[in-house]
């Protein structure tokens, strides 16, 4: 990547020497309104913080590249999203810029370089970021970022790259835990207080933005306790300080330089930053890391309970007066909260000491609480208050959630359809959340679509719903297997399902293998 980069930056020396003569051009024309600017301003401070020269290079040692590659027989079944990984979109830049044309330069040949390659079982390649929080070479990072790695390299600040192996990796909260091969002392970062952070606090970021290497960006934080639907325990800082694609892993740093998150996501309708980047706060992820390193796996607490939103009609029929807590829908037998006492029908509004004031807090709230603890939990049954003791239990590992939906909404279990190549699920409270579905939507959701399979060649993706198979309506995955097995049996080459996307419906014919 380094030869590379200079062999780029030589051939543009023209274009470098036209482009900073344009600056000084645009900055002579620039210092009057600026001056103004500054008067304006009065006695108000400065527009941004001093400068984060020295802080940065304190810093930058402490954050690392993530390069992973992956065996060319799973690359074959990554599907689209891995596919938007590997192919980095080049940045936007206007027209005649030297940027522009240096970056075009630069993408152009390596898409010719993708082109030499043989296409078929070539080893496919992510990048991210990470940083090292102990001096032997342990280093954080996302899961998604390693998630599929049969090879994981690590360059540090210096430019020493490193082999790495996966210590453990959590999908539910998107974090792993890499450990170097090294007999350095690496420079660590010092963890902050991410709840003592407030909305319009300065940030910087670094990270491994479109594999440039360690590059600072600087932002404040814009909101708080933000849920992107990424899964059970969403509580996202969110920040304007730009972040890009391999930014993800990289740390959150606040003014004193602390880690105080672990920037994980972006909304981009572009590829690009748009000012809207999420990080996993310290926190939530400060105890999961811990339990990654000393366990191997998250230890979570778990209280045997289904829950659901507490709507303003709940509320009001149950007296509660305001729409708060989490209403249980259902106990699991034997589990901590039914040993206590708790029923179907309670509403929980506080747990450990903490309110519950909206439903999705109290798989948080449940997690982080150390297995074993008795912790007191609130709830509103027939019109009063009553508070228990609850044993919290640890998280089976079969459980998906600590939270589940009504029972009168739940649906069969994931099943795959072969014949189709889609894997598909009931419509829950959990799809509704992970695909942002509409409340009143009906059928069977496709969850996932196998490469090269007659759905994937027909459009179909993760997040549509089956509407109908065969003109008749479904609503589990059992309905479209069954009809789907009276096709086959009858013959028949195709079936036709009714797709529903967002709020459009159309009719999608797939081939079958009749056998």
């Amino acid at each position: 990547m380094k030869s590379e980069w200079q062999i780029g930056v030589g051939s543009r020396n023209a274009a470098w020497a036209r482009w900073a003569g344009t600056v000084a051009i645009v900055a002579a024309l620039m210092a009057p309104y600026d001056a103004g600017a500054q008067a304006a301003r009065g006695n108000r401070g400065p527009a941004g913080p001093d400068s984060l020269a020295d802080l940065a290079e304190k810093l930058l040692p402490t954050v690392v590249n993530i390069s992973t590659t992956s065996a060319p027989q799973q690359a074959s079944r990554r599907g689209q999203q891995r596919s938007e990984r590997e192919t980095v979109p080049m940045p936007q830049f206007p027209p005649g810029s030297p940027f522009e044309e240096f970056f075009k330069e630069f993408f152009d040949r390596q898409e010719r370089e993708r082109g030499d390659r043989p296409q078929q079982g070539r080893r496919s390649t992510s990048v991210g970021s990470g940083f090292i929080i102990d001096a032997s070479g342990i280093v954080v990072t996302n899961n998604h970022v390693i998630a599929e790695a049969d090879e994981v390299r690590v360059t540090l600040h210096d430019e020493t790259t490193l082999e790495a192996t996966i210590i453990a990796k959590d999908p539910k909260t998107d974090l792993a835990v890499l450990k170097l091969k090294t007999e350095r002392k690496l420079p660590t970062v010092k963890w902050g207080n991410s709840d003592k952070t407030r909305v319009g606090d300065w940030v910087m970021a670094i990270g491994n933005p479109f594999n440039l290497g360690g590059t600072v960006t600087v932002g404040i934080i814009s909101a708080r306790g933000r849920n992107i639907n990424a899964g059970p325990y969403d509580d996202f800082l969110q920040t304007d300080a730009p972040i890009n694609r391999g930014n993800s892993g990289g740390p959150m740093f606040n003014m004193e330089g602390e880690v105080i998150g672990i920037n994980t996501a972006i909304f981009s309708p572009s590829g690009g930053s748009v000012g809207l980047g999420f990080a996993i706060p310290v926190a939530l992820a400060r105890p999961v890391i811990e339990q990654l390193i000393e366990h191997g796996k998250p230890r979570r607490g778990w209280l045997g309970v289904r829950i659901q939103t507490v709507t303003d009609e709940i509320a009001e029929s149950l007296g509660l007066g305001e729409a708060k807590g989490a209403l249980v829908a259902g106990v699991t037998d034997d589990g901590p909260a039914k040993v206590a006492g708790i029923e179907s029908g309670d509403i929980i509004l506080s747990f450990d000491g903490k309110d519950v004031k909206e439903m999705r807090r109290l798989p948080r709230y449940v997690a982080e609480t150390k297995i074993g603890k008795s912790s007191k939990v609130v709830v509103w049954r027939k019109g009063k208050q009553m508070t228990f003791d609850v044993k919290v239990g640890e998280l089976p590992e079969d459980e998906q959630r600590v939270a589940a939906v009504d029972p009168k909404t739940r649906t069969d279990k994931t099943e795959t359809m072969r014949a189709l190549g889609l894997t598909l699920s009931g419509v829950n409270q959990e799809m509704k959340q992970r695909f942002s579905l509409a409340e009143g939507v009906r059928g069977v959701v496709v969850t996932d679509v196998a490469k090269d399979s007659p759905a994937a060649e027909k459009g179909i993706k993760p997040g549509d719903v089956i509407v109908e198979v065969a003109q008749e309506e479904v609503t589990s995955p059992a309905d479209v297997a069954d009809k789907v097995k009276k096709i086959q049996d009858g013959k028949r080459k195709s079936v036709l399902l009714l797709i529903q996307s967002g709020e459009d419906l159309r009719f999608v014919a797939l081939r079958l293998d009749v056998g």
